[in-house]
């Protein structure tokens, strides 16, 4: 038996990577967050305005530039695209929803875990169960339609987008008085590595993706459909480099209570990754994979990602988002919002079919 493959190597790189990424000056157990790092990016172009949470992550920049360069290289820069952009959209933004409900993405769930904090397993089980939800409908033929061969155009564009917010980070540009980019002075975005570090951490982790095609949502669904454990022989390797990583680090901290940006509230830390899951398997991959398609030209996953920074922007806006003292009154109902939105289409599949 094979042991050491692509998704094992990435899942390894990450659960060392992101550890390392704290330790140099990135929150506690959020060394690489997608969800928690589009969250601070919306926030710094002004999708929302809640101060602590402001600030360009070089990482997210690196990941997608990493993943371009390397499909390049690997001739795998297809542009495609056109597959339900709208539905798209709004499985982004309830996917966000529902990470900043539990307060992290699956890439966060798993490093969680691996720093210790057993809060992250309520939602690593709502994870669990919201993909079974999208196995249950895939099963139904469930499907947002063929996605086609498109011009380089428009696959361009997110890889223009994202050296231009490159440009804002290192600039800081700003038109006389008015800011064009905003940046927390203190909270968890203020809390960040070098930008160099961070870049080239994001970089070599979007080179290893892209290759091995790692997928925290894919490791659960292929091995329930085709009994491929491939991939998530990469997630148990993410979950204890990360565990060593931090054991040598001294960031290690083993219990429920005091994690860092984490809340007590269990039933809505599975309720939220639950909607998660269930929108990363409808549109077919976790955030991470999403914006790693990015780099390979795909405008299937910049519609996604554009949903999830929207999603960023209403959680703060609104006050759906939970925070380390638990959920605000307002989040019951975004989820629910959330699950209806993804019962509807799981349950109308027949017109979104091709």
């Amino acid at each position: 038996m094979k042991i050491i493959t692509w998704p094992v190597v990435a899942g390894a790189a990450l659960g060392i990577i992101a550890p390392l990424l704290t330790y140099s000056g990135n929150p506690g157990n959020m060394g690489f967050c997608a969800a928690c790092f589009l969250r601070d990016t919306s926030g710094a172009i002004g999708l929302h305005r809640a101060a602590p949470l402001q600030y360009i992550r070089p990482e997210l920049i690196g990941l997608v530039l990493g993943a371009f360069v390397s499909a390049l290289l690997a001739k795998q820069f297809r542009p495609q695209g056109g597959s339900s952009p709208l539905v798209r959209v709004g499985l982004g933004f309830f996917a966000m929803l529902g990470a900043l409900v539990f307060l992290g993405c699956p890439w966060r769930a798993y490093l969680r875990l691996g720093g210790g904090d057993l809060t992250s397993l309520a939602g690593i089980a709502g994870l669990i169960a919201g993909i079974f939800g999208g196995i249950f409908f895939y099963k139904r033929g469930f499907s947002l339609g063929k996605s086609e061969t498109q011009g380089k155009t428009a696959a361009f564009i997110p890889i223009a987008f994202a050296l231009l917010l490159l440009f804002l980070l290192l600039s800081r540009f700003s038109f006389g008085d008015n800011l064009a980019v905003f940046f927390s002075v203190k909270g968890p975005a203020a809390q960040h590595a070098d930008v160099w570090i961070s870049l080239g951490a994001g970089a070599l982790l979007g080179v290893l993706m892209q290759k091995s095609r790692f997928c925290t949502i894919g490791a659960i669904r292929n091995l329930v459909l085709s009994r491929d454990a491939g991939l998530l022989k990469g997630v148990i390797a993410l979950v204890l480099c990360a565990t060593l990583t931090n054991i040598l680090l001294g960031q290690y901290k083993f219990g429920f209570s005091q994690q860092p940006i984490a809340h007590n509230q269990y039933l809505w830390n599975f309720l939220g990754m639950a909607l998660c899951g269930l929108c990363f398997s409808l549109s077919s991959g976790c955030p991470g994979k999403q914006l790693v398609q990015l780099g390979e030209g795909n405008s299937d996953a910049a519609m996604f990602i554009l949903g999830m920074m929207l999603g960023a922007g209403a959680a703060h806006n609104f006050a759906f988002a939970a925070s380390g003292a638990g959920i605000s009154q307002f989040t019951p109902y975004a989820l629910a919002a959330g699950f209806i939105f993804c019962l509807y289409l799981g349950f109308s599949n027949k017109a979104l079919k091709a």
